[in-house]
C-alpha cells in the first residue's frame, strides 16, 4: 500500500539495518535520507525538512540521546522522533522519552510495525485523522492504538502477531501468502527457522481458541485467511 509521501531521516550506523529500511520503506512511497553517525544526523536534521526521524541510540560520534536533546533544544519545529535500540529496560525507555523522543521501538522489530508507527507519528504532527478501525466479523483492530478486540473482549498480541492480524484484516476475505507475511515482517531477510509458524500459533491461540467459532484458517501450501463461519475450503492447522 502506498502512502502520501513522507520524508524520513534515518540515523543508524548498522548498514544492514539501513539497507533493510530502504528496501521496505521506499516501495511504500517514503522519501529517505540517511546518516551513519550522530553528528552527521544532527546536521541533516537541522539543515533539511523531514516529516519524521528514525534515530538509533547507540551511534558513533554522538549518541542518539544527545542528538535528540540537541534537536529539541535547537529545532524550531517539533520533528517527530522514533528511537531504535537494542536495549529494552524501563530505564532505557524512560531515558529516550525524557530526552524528547515521541516513540520507541526495540530491535529486532517488525517492518510493518515500524511503518504503522511512522505513519501514526506523521498523522499526529500533521493533524490528520487517525486510521479507521479494521473489522471482520466480531474482530476489531485499531492501528492507531494497537487495540484488538473480539466480541468486545480485549486480545493482547505481540508486535508480530498484531501485524499479521492487521494484514489479514486488510486483505479479508482474500488469502495472504506466507511469502507476503514474511516480506511484511522481515523484508528480504526472513529468519532461517519457521518463526512465522510460531507467530501464527500465538495469533490462533488468542484469536480463536477462547471462542466457539474459529476465524483464522490455513490454506495448505499457500498461506492464511480470515473466513466467515459459513465458509469452507480452508482448514485449520
Amino acid at each position: 500500500m502506498r502512502h502520501k509521501a513522507i520524508r524520513v531521516l534515518i540515523v543508524e550506523d548498522n548498514q544492514d539495518i539501513t539497507a533493510n529500511l530502504y528496501a521496505f520503506l521506499e516501495p511504500l512511497g517514503y522519501q529517505l535520507d540517511c546518516a551513519a553517525n550522530g553528528l552527521a544526523g544532527l546536521e541533516l536534521a537541522l539543515k533539511n525538512s523531514y516529516d519524521v526521524l528514525v534515530l538509533d541510540i547507540m551511534l558513533p560520534g554522538m549518541d542518539g540521546l544527545a542528538v535528540c536533546r540537541n534537536l529539541r533544544e535547537r529545532h524550531a519545529r517539533a520533528l517527530p522522533i522514533l528511537m531504535l535500540t537494542a536495549r529494552d529496560t524501563v530505564a532505557d525507555r524512560v531515558s529516550g522519552l525524557d530526552c524528547g523522543a515521541d516513540d520507541y521501538l526495540v530491535k529486532p522489530f517488525s517492518m510493518k510495525e515500524l511503518d504503522a508507527r511512522l505513519r501514526a507519528l506523521v498523522r499526529r504532527a500533521r493533524g490528520e485523522q487517525v486510521a479507521s478501525v479494521l473489522r471482520f466479523e466480531d474482530v476489531e483492530l485499531d492501528p492507531a492504538t494497537h487495540r484488538v478486540t473480539r466480541s468486545g473482549l480485549p486480545i493482547r498480541l505481540g508486535p508480530a502477531a498484531f501485524s499479521i492480524l492487521e494484514e489479514l484484516l486488510r486483505a479479508a476475505p482474500a488469502v495472504v501468502s506466507r511469502q507476503e507475511l514474511e516480506q511484511m515482517l522481515w523484508g528480504d531477510n526472513p529468519p532461517d527457522s519457521d518463526v512465522l509458524r510460531t507467530h501464527i500459533h500465538e495469533l490462533r491461540s488468542k484469536l480463536d481458541k477462547p471462542f466457539s467459532v474459529p476465524l483464522l484458517k490455513t490454506v495448505p501450501h499457500v498461506g492464511f485467511v480470515l473466513t466467515r463461519p459459513d465458509e469452507t475450503g480452508a482448514r485449520d492447522t
